[in-house]
């Protein structure tokens, strides 16, 4: 790899920029290629959409029969949490197995404890605070669990205001009803509003803490492959 080239992959890591190594096979040829590079044929950033998005390398061929091999470079999936409820423990736990970061935000500090949150990063600042200091990137799930609006709603504004892939807020209609009206006064759109999944989680019955995890957890896999 030329030097300019992992420099510039580096810089992509540090700015947690998803990015495809594309490498001609016939002659060893590399460059890198964004989802947003305009000057990148369309063959090939439709290809890297797709190889980012599946998170596995591949050999791809081009119009004219030459063959590329597409390895991503993703930032790390994080999953960031507000409310550490019950529902919350099996999910960190479940999203840690699937290779996220976990955070869980919450002040109530009786709540947010490493006993609970075990391998999670903890943050006990009031959410409109805390949320500030996250990047919330193309990589990031943000799901709130509290019911609580004070809580609740700072952390749905800065995730609709960010890229990231996921999110989900925990309630029934009615009360997902009661937030959409909350955040149409706040000035957010109906389309924006629409990416979030509430109530949260895939449709599979689930009852109990772990079910309800689960149904949110494929429902954030779901996203992030689909």
């Amino acid at each position: 790899m030329k030097a300019e080239i992992l420099s510039e992959l580096v810089r992509a890591r540090a700015e947690k920029r998803p990015v495809v190594l594309a490498t001609r096979l016939s002659d060893g040829f590399e460059k890198l290629v964004y989802q947003t590079d305009t000057q990148a044929e369309n063959w090939l950033v439709e290809a890297v959409s797709e190889v980012l998005r599946a998170d596995k390398g591949r050999v791809q061929a081009d119009p004219d029969g030459e063959d590329w091999f597409l390895n991503p470079f993703n930032p790390p999936l994080r999953l960031v949490i507000l409310g550490a409820v019950h529902i919350a423990q099996p999910l960190s736990k479940m999203a840690e197995l699937a290779n996220y970061d976990v955070t869980v935000i919450d002040p109530r500090t009786a709540f947010a404890s490493e006993e609970r949150f075990p391998g999670a990063t903890l943050v006990t600042e009031w959410p409109d605070e805390a949320m500030e200091k996250i990047d919330l990137d193309t990589r990031t799930a943000v799901v709130t669990l509290t019911h609580d609006p004070k809580l609740d709603d700072p952390g749905l504004h800065a995730a609709l205001k960010s890229p990231c892939f996921y999110i989900g807020a925990l309630g029934s209609r009615k009360t997902h009803g009661t937030r959409v009206d909350r955040l149409t006064e706040a000035g957010f759109s109906q389309d924006e509003i629409a990416r979030i999944h509430g109530p949260v989680g895939l449709a599979i019955g689930a009852r109990s803490p772990a079910e309800i995890a689960i149904s949110i957890m494929a429902q954030m896999t779901e996203r992030l492959r689909t």
